[in-house]
């Protein structure tokens, strides 16, 4: 296996790719359990942690795996 992402940690500036683009956004919070947001459950463990991410166009809220985002 390669190497683990790094977790972005809160309030970093991050960066990822959706069907529209690429989407810039602030780290809300890292995500350590299962958890809904859009009606999409993400099944987050502390062992795979994911992030919920706060985009900065449209103020939607998504979780993703820390190796979609990118510091920026």
């Amino acid at each position: 296996m390669g190497k683990t992402p790094k977790t972005p940690k809160a309030n970093e500036k991050v960066t990822w790719d959706t069907p529209q683009g690429k989407t810039k956004g602030t780290v809300e919070k890292v995500v350590t359990s299962t958890t809904k947001v859009k009606g999409h459950t993400a099944k987050a463990t502390k062992a795979e942690p994911q992030v919920l991410v706060k985009s900065d166009k449209s103020g939607k809220k998504a979780v993703h795996k820390p190796g979609e985002l990118k510091k920026g």
